[in-house]
C-alpha cells in the first residue's frame, strides 16, 4: 500500500512539474509575443502612410503622437495616438488567449494580463524593428491598462486628459498618470501581483521622461501641439 501511495505521489509531482514548465514557457512566449506586437510603431507607419516626415527627424525625434502633432496634422497624430492605444488593448486583451485555452489560465489571469501588458509596453519603448529607439509608452500603456481593467483605464485616461488640458502638457500628464496607475488598479482589482507589475510599468514611464522633467524645472517644456523642438 504504501508503495502504491508513494508511486502516486511521484506521479502527482512529475505531472505538477510538467504543468509549471508549461506555464512557465507559456508566460515566456506571451511576454515575447507582446513585445512584438508592442514594436509596430504606429508613429512610423502613419508617418509613412500619410507622406510625413519621419518621427525620428524633427521635434523630440520621438515615435509618438506628441511629437507627430508639431507636424501640424491633427489626424495623423488622432491615428497615432489610436494606433499605439489599440495595439496595447489588444496584446492584453487576446494574446493571452490566442497562445493557450482561457481553462488553463485560471488562477493566473492577473499575472498573466500583467505580463502581457508589460511586454507590449517594452516593445513600444524599445522596439526591435526600430533599434529599439521607440516612444515614452504612454498610450500604449493606456491601451493596455483598458484590457487589465475598465475602470482603470478610464480612471487613467481621465487623469491624463484632465492634465493635459490645465497645464497643457504632455509630459506632466503622463507623470501624474503613470503615479496614479498602481493606486488606481490596486483599488479596482484588489491584485497585489497586478499592481506590481503595473508599478514596474509607471517606474519605466517615469524613467522615459527624466528629460522631459528637466526641462520642466528649466521652463523649456514644450506644450502640447507647439513645434518647437524638445525633448517631450
Amino acid at each position: 500500500m504504501l508503495r502504491v501511495k508513494d508511486s502516486k505521489i511521484y506521479t502527482n509531482n512529475i505531472i505538477l512539474g510538467a504543468k509549471t514548465v508549461a506555464i512557465e514557457m507559456y508566460l515566456a512566449g506571451l511576454v515575447f509575443a507582446s513585445y512584438l506586437a508592442g514594436s509596430v510603431s504606429f508613429a512610423v507607419v502613419v508617418s509613412k502612410g500619410m507622406s510625413l516626415p519621419s518621427p525620428y527627424s524633427y521635434g523630440s525625434e520621438n515615435p509618438g503622437a506628441t511629437n507627430v502633432l508639431r507636424t501640424g496634422n491633427k489626424l495623423a497624430a488622432l491615428c497615432t495616438l489610436l494606433g499605439d492605444m489599440a495595439k496595447g488593448f489588444l496584446a492584453v486583451e487576446f494574446l493571452p488567449l490566442c497562445l493557450i485555452p482561457s481553462t488553463v489560465l485560471l488562477g493566473y489571469e492577473p499575472v498573466v494580463t500583467g505580463l502581457a501588458l508589460i511586454g507590449v509596453f517594452l516593445g513600444h519603448v524599445f522596439p526591435v524593428f526600430h533599434r529599439f529607439k521607440g516612444g515614452k509608452g504612454v498610450a500604449t500603456a493606456a491601451g493596455g491598462l483598458l484590457a487589465v481593467n475598465v475602470l482603470v483605464g478610464f480612471s487613467i485616461l481621465s487623469i491624463w486628459l484632465v492634465v493635459s488640458l490645465v497645464f497643457r502638457y504632455s509630459s506632466i500628464a503622463a507623470i501624474v498618470a503613470s503615479l496614479a496607475a498602481p493606486f488606481a488598479v490596486f483599488w479596482f482589482t484588489q491584485q497585489l501581483n497586478l499592481t506590481y507589475l503595473v508599478l514596474a510599468v509607471s517606474v519605466i514611464l517615469l524613467l522615459r521622461h527624466k528629460a522631459n522633467i528637466a526641462n520642466l524645472l528649466n521652463g523649456t517644456e514644450s506644450k502640447i501641439g507647439k513645434k518647437k523642438t524638445s525633448n517631450s
